[in-house]
């Protein structure tokens, strides 16, 4: 689906990021994302209506528990296509969620450039897109962290030098 700006201004805010992030990976409740973020569950209630009414997150089932009504949110599937200004918000997301290697942890960014067909870089963004919609596995050791990868596909303005 296409970006809305109401999906853009719902997303702006890190805590709706991080939160949206964390759904991707399972349905939460409300509780288990409050304590997942270390936020109180009023204000992670709010944030999570706010992706509901900008279609992000959806409500996915819910159970009776104790007389009340646990309600679990998932993110809404789909991948999200981005124009120009969604490249320029998923950069700014990456930026925000990195942290300083500590200890033997590996950090690796590199920026690089090549000259493919069109059919070339077709053919590139599907092999993205097919790994990209892999179920996540979560590493079952202790000591796993999360990293982010971040992928793009661009027209780049690089010159062609002439033959030499």
């Amino acid at each position: 689906m296409d970006v809305t700006p109401r999906q853009y201004k719902a997303l702006g805010h890190p805590q709706r990021h991080r939160m949206l992030t964390a759904l991707r990976r399972r349905p939460a409740t409300i509780a288990q994302l409050a304590a997942a973020l270390g936020s109180p569950k009023g204000t992670v209630g709010y944030h999570v209506k706010v992706l509901v009414d900008a279609g992000l997150v959806r409500q996915s089932e819910s159970r009776t528990v104790r007389g009340g009504t646990e309600r679990y949110f998932e993110a809404t599937p789909g991948a999200l296509v981005h124009d120009q200004h969604g490249a320029e918000f998923l950069l700014r997301a990456a930026l925000a969620e990195m942290v300083p290697p500590s200890g033997d942890e590996v950090e690796h960014t590199m920026l690089r450039h090549v000259w493919l067909t069109p059919a070339r870089a077709r053919a590139l963004v599907e092999r993205i897109e097919a790994w990209g919609h892999e179920p996540a596995q979560e590493e079952e050791a202790a000591d796993a962290s999360a990293y982010g990868v971040l992928l793009s596909v661009f027209r780049a303005d690089i010159p062609r030098l002439p033959p030499a």
